[in-house]
């Protein structure tokens, strides 16, 4: 096991990472930006180094600022976190080159996994379930109708590159079909400076199903049962569960099939995940895979009593996860994450910085409060606007939905606005309630946010 790591991100996720690591007896230095010098992460840290200011492309998106970090502090190995550079093959590669652990996949896994078109012809190569898509990047506007006149409308419109919904346009009119081509391209290339984008065929009305996997240098390759992340805006999830309310027993074991199968073919080694849709007839189809833990790996935690980043971390040390002698796994009970955003819900969603007044979370049975804020804490305009993440769980998906309720109405976050009240409102929703909320959730059953 590792003696020090070195945290390469911030908020939530980098005070994660520290818990687990001291769990392990593992010292932990943060690496912080000057707008992150009084945050709580920084003062949990056994160590912390200051790596630029404000702007994240001067401090934490700087490799060299980061390796010098980990390098004068005498740390080991260096766990990316989610976002930032977690899924950058050149980090993972200059981490190697100075003889520094990556806590995730190797580099070359980062590349063939992080180019979407490419790993779709991986995942065709190897038998698991891929939507009707062009062959390999579409270079041209012709190119582009070509496909979508021979699949019919509508079709989606993807960058290779990235995530977050960023490069992503749905083609409904063959009329829109040019625009959306040039637009997708453009946001593409200022967002990934990779412009590259193919065409699928549009899957109407699917759920968003993901499948969290562990790999070791032990030959040991598990899934830990699926989330279902349908409820989302703009493609950026709100609010995970596990298991999915929409899967048998028989699809929750085919799409977990599926879903090591991908590990497999290409020998993956970490905590990933694989991400499906999951179409009204039953049948699902891989969009992409994850190189790195998700901001929603606690739903999984909760009903697979797993602790994934343990295992994250276990696994970079070269030794066997811990959870593989309990694979295949069963799901017992039921869990829900909500995202409590800096976001005002009722105007569109738009960004809320500022300073938290008061802050109060709930407590109590089935209750777990992943925060890195405080009562007089900053929430920052130059990062992501997660706050805390709320998580409940019971013994059943009913139990869970009552949790839920009553630690919303508990939590108290004041001075800036936040997604609760929104959350409170899909809770009074029959759709979600009865378990059938689908990737077009807010806008057929909440418009008027948007």
């Amino acid at each position: 096991m590792f003696e020090k790591i070195l945290i390469a991100n911030r908020g939530e996720v980098a005070l994660r990472v520290m818990r687990a690591a001291r769990e392990l007896g593992v010292k932990t230095v943060a690496v912080y930006s000057t707008e992150d010098a009084d945050t709580y992460p920084v003062r949990y840290a056994d160590e912390a180094v200051c790596i630029g200011p404000a702007q994240a492309t001067k401090s934490y998106l700087v490799i060299s600022n980061i390796i010098a970090a980990a390098k004068t502090t005498g740390a080991q190995a260096i766990h990316p976190g989610y976002g930032f550079l977690a899924e950058n093959a050149d980090f993972a590669r200059a981490c190697v080159d100075n003889d520094l652990v990556f806590i995730g996949p190797s580099a070359d896994c980062i590349e063939k996994m992080g180019d979407k078109s490419t790993a779709r012809d991986t995942m065709k190569a190897c038998g698991v379930p891929t939507v009707p898509g062009s062959d390999g990047i579409v270079d041209t506007v012709e190119e582009a109708r070509a496909f979508a006149d021979s699949v019919g409308y509508p079709v989606l419109i993807k960058a290779t590159a990235g995530g977050g919904g960023k490069g992503m346009r749905e083609v409904h009119d063959p009329a829109d079909l040019e625009a959306q081509y040039k637009a997708a391209r453009t946001e593409a290339g200022a967002a990934f400076a990779n412009d590259g984008v193919y065409l699928e065929k549009l899957v109407l009305r699917p759920r968003h199903v993901e499948v969290q996997v562990l790999g070791d240098d032990f030959g040991n390759r598990v899934a830990l049962c699926e989330r279902d992340c349908s409820v989302q805006r703009r493609h950026q999830k709100l609010i995970e569960e596990a298991p999915s309310p929409a899967l048998s027993e028989d699809l929750r074991r085919a799409m977990s099939v599926a879903a090591v199968k991908a590990v497999r073919a290409v020998d993956y080694r970490s905590a990933g995940t694989v991400e499906f849709l999951l179409a009204p007839d039953g049948k699902f189809y891989f969009m992409e895979m994850n190189t790195r833990v998700q901001v929603e790996h606690p739903v999984t935690e909760q009903i697979t009593g797993t602790d994934i980043i343990k295992e994250q971390i276990r696994i970079a040390a070269g030794e066997p996860m811990s959870c593989a002698e309990r694979a295949p796994f069963t799901p017992f009970g039921h869990a829900i994450e909500f995202r409590i955003n800096a976001e005002d819900p009722d105007a569109g969603f738009r960004p809320c910085p500022g300073t938290i007044t008061r802050f109060e979370a709930p407590s109590g049975p089935g209750v777990r409060v992943e925060a890195y804020v405080r009562t007089g804490s900053r929430i920052s305009p130059y990062y992501d606007s997660l706050v805390a993440k709320l998580i409940v769980s019971g013994q059943d998906r009913a139990e869970a939905l009552a949790r839920g309720r009553r630690a919303l109405d508990e939590f108290v976050i004041e001075g800036i606005q936040t997604t609760i009240p929104f959350h409170r409102r899909v809770l009074e929703n029959e759709v979600f309630c009865a378990g059938e909320a689908t990737t077009d959730f807010i806008e057929t059953q909440m418009g008027d946010l948007l």
